[in-house]
């Protein structure tokens, strides 16, 4: 009685695992569905951003190049920043992207892509502003996206963050004399920054440089190797390039 309740133990144990393992989807599993479901907040332009209901941008380009080679179809799922990495990892969708940086806090929890773009936070002041360097932020107050390495990086450099859901409301805040300066990606900042006539300017000076990918959940090895081999081809080839010079961008390679 003894042996068959160990064996039972160890099948329940087993079973437990199977069900609380990995959440990952593989190349075979996408292929299978049909379809590529994408997580994204549009509101990060030029990577992703709203044109009337419809979700376009830098980043929506190369998943749409993604589930094309796959033979499958593009579904975009729309919501706030930070929930994106953890639906992703909770399996809830196949792939994250809202220029998500790479690193190593964000890699215990998730699969990544290689990078395909290399980017740096800025630092966004009102056009009077007396900042003009990282420097001068000490003391000062800044408005940040929840959820972003931007928030990351100045609450771990001990500055008064202040977090939004939104990065159009981090920008309102620093307009309305909330905060002191706004850190956000580099080219969210000079597209966002164009749009407030004159009234605010983006510092020489970077805050930090990143690396840009696409996020999984653990166990989406196969996908993700798919998916990078396609990354090698496209980075080679110009076509990524080709795709930030047309949404008017300057395109940092991750390959130097």
């Amino acid at each position: 009685m003894k042996r068959w309740m160990s064996l039972l133990l160890v099948l329940m144990l087993c079973l437990c695992l199977a069900a609380c393992g990995s959440k990952g989807k593989s190349l075979e599993d996408v292929q299978k569905a049909g379809k590529l479901v994408v997580a994204t907040s549009p509101d990060f332009p030029p990577f992703e951003y709203l044109d009337g209901d419809q979700v376009v941008g830098i980043e929506v380009e190369i998943m749409q190049m993604v589930a094309d080679e796959l033979g499958v179809t593009l579904e975009i799922k729309q919501m706030d920043f930070d929930s994106v990495l953890p639906g992703v990892q909770a399996g809830k969708y196949d792939v994250g992207m809202s220029g998500i940086t790479i690193n190593a806090k964000r890699q215990k929890n998730a699969d990544f892509t290689q990078p395909y773009f290399l980017a740096s936070q800025a630092i966004v002041v009102k056009s009077d502003s007396d900042i003009t360097c990282k420097a001068d932020l000490e003391g000062k107050k800044v408005s940040v996206q929840t959820g972003t390495t931007a928030e990351e990086y100045c609450m771990e450099n001990g500055y008064q963050v202040s977090a939004f859901q939104a990065n159009n409301d981090a920008c309102s805040a620093l307009l309305s004399g909330k905060v002191d300066a706004w850190v956000v990606d580099n080219e969210v900042a000079l597209d966002l920054s164009a749009q407030t006539d004159g009234a605010t300017k983006v510092l020489d000076e970077a805050m930090t440089s990143e690396p840009y990918g696409f996020a999984f959940a653990k166990g989406s090895d196969s996908l993700v190797a798919e998916i990078d081999k396609m990354l090698d081809k496209w980075l080679a080839d110009g076509t990524i390039e080709a795709l930030f010079e047309k949404y008017e961008v300057p395109f940092v390679s991750p390959k130097g």
